[in-house]
């Protein structure tokens, strides 16, 4: 068991990339302290990627790359401004907003980032606002695409746990309104305090003309959903189906996708699938070693040894998830967390698909705090800026979006509520 963990830490802290370390422990259990034959290695790699739901990730994926190149964040971004951008602080409305309507189409935190960011900071640049609150806001905005369904993440947790997608999908929708909102909140007070400006109200003939133009994109969310409520195609399908409508939006109605940037779009797609999938290969061997050894079983008796208290309970398991994401990747903790604490807390009585948005919103806070916090080094990339300089407006975005953990976490119906209005159970 040393030798596990060992290899994975030293692996991590030494900058191996976190899949490889993965995988790399497991082999050296099996060479170390296991009679085990390495072929196993294969065998359990093959067998954790052997899944026809982990097809929706690279169909996600590649909805999402298709949007983005198909003029569609411009539209987007126009039709929040119409509805927002009058509050005090208008530009940083637009951008929670525009991030929670991308979300809906990419399903990706880093992608909403990239894609809002482009466009938005130079703007905000522009008009006073500060880059590191900028960059802080972006970071933390664009993680609602963690939350907002299709999530990529939820689709991974959705295999892992054995649960949903669909109602995941569903699960998803009021926390991640409730999460954009409390950034909105936050948003305006510091903009008040800072004095940041506020755009002209616009008419309501601008209001409609930039919803009708955003009218095709928005759908996106509206088809997958639909079509998994009425039974028309399963969770994966939806990944097709949005990749398919994606591309009839950017090459034939808006015109702004070439066949050859279409080919290369598909490319970078398998190379962030096989990233993606590759970790998610890794993980099932480490998880088989972890089940091997008897690992869930001794974490379980160790967390229950503390407290059998339902409430205290989960608040260990949250506190652990907001620690591993200061220093691990989203999928990674999904991958090799989850498997161990879902049984115990399911067995408590926690519902699954609360389970699993909660897991979702506590990533999606990981993603933002330092050191490794992915989204907000993405942010800061793209805003151009040092990393350590945004942490003076980090704090009150991340804070909010803690408030709309606990509120999850105090009151299950806030995910479970339209799931089961909508698909029973």
């Amino acid at each position: 068991m040393l030798t596990l963990l060992g290899v994975l830490f030293g692996g991590i802290f030494i900058g191996i990339p976190i899949a490889f370390s993965i995988a790399v422990s497991g082999m050296a259990y099996l060479l170390f302290e296991s009679t085990v034959p390495l072929l196993v290695v294969a065998q359990r790699m093959v067998v954790g990627v052997d899944s026809f739901t982990l097809l929706a990730i690279p169909l996600f994926v590649l909805a999402g790359a298709l949007m983005a190149e198909g003029d569609i964040t411009p539209r987007i971004m126009r039709f929040a401004s119409s509805m927002v951008g009058h509050i005090p602080g208008g530009l940083a409305m637009v951008m929670v907003v525009s991030c929670m309507l991308f979300g809906a189409i990419s399903g990706s935190g880093v992608a909403d980032v990239v894609a809002i960011g482009s466009i938005l900071l130079p703007a905000m640049k522009q008009q006073g606002y500060k880059q590191p609150f900028s960059a802080a806001l972006l970071g933390c905005s664009g993680a609602l695409g963690t939350i907002i369904p299709p999530s990529i993440v939820m689709v991974v947790l959705g295999v892992s746990m054995g649960t949903s997608i669909g109602k995941l999908f569903l699960g998803g929708v009021v926390p991640g309104i409730l999460t954009g909102l409390g950034l909105m909140v936050t948003s305006y007070f510091i903009s008040l305090r800072e004095d940041y400006p506020r755009l002209e109200k616009a008419p309501w003939s601008e209001v409609f003309e930039s919803f009708r133009a955003a009218i095709l994109p928005l759908l996106t969310p509206a088809i997958i959903i639909g079509g998994i409520l009425k039974g028309i195609f399963t969770a994966t399908e939806a990944g097709g189906v949005a990749a398919f409508y994606a591309l009839l939006l950017s090459m034939f109605v808006y015109r702004k996708l070439t066949w050859r940037r279409f080919f290369e779009i598909c490319l970078e797609t398998a190379r962030t699938s096989a990233v993606v999938l590759f970790l998610i290969a890794a993980a099932s061997l480490f998880g088989w070693v972890l089940a091997a050894e008897n690992i869930p079983q001794m974490v379980a008796n160790a967390m229950l040894s503390v407290s059998t208290n339902y409430w205290m309970v989960l608040l260990m398991f949250n506190a652990l998830l907001l620690l591993l994401g200061m220093f691990m990747e989203t999928i990674a903790i999904v991958l090799i967390v989850v498997p161990i604490f879902s049984p115990i807390l399911t067995q408590m009585g926690v519902d699954p698909v609360h389970l699993g948005v909660m897991v979702c919103v506590n990533l999606a806070i990981g993603a933002n705090t330092p050191p490794l916090g992915v989204d907000l080094l993405a942010a800061c990339k793209v805003a151009d800026i040092p990393y350590d300089s945004s942490f003076r407006y980090l704090l009150p975005f991340v804070g909010s979006m803690i408030l709309a953990l606990v509120l999850i976490i105090a009151f299950p119906a806030i995910v479970t509520f339209l799931p089961k209005l909508l698909m029973g159970g």
